[in-house]
């Protein structure tokens, strides 16, 4: 699926589990530039934004 989206900078919230991991994955998958933002689970946003 092509979202149009390479090169655009996109801010996920809540992107440390769930629905907002899958987010970070697709739009990153279709060549945006994904800020991750989390309130806790440090651990999981880090690990998701080395990938």
């Amino acid at each position: 699926m092509d979202l149009g989206l390479d090169g655009a900078a996109v801010l996920v919230t809540g992107a440390s589990g769930g629905i907002g991991q899958a987010i970070v994955r697709t739009l990153a998958g279709e060549g945006a530039r994904v800020v991750v933002h989390y309130r806790s689970q440090a651990d999981e946003a880090e690990a998701l934004a080395a990938e």
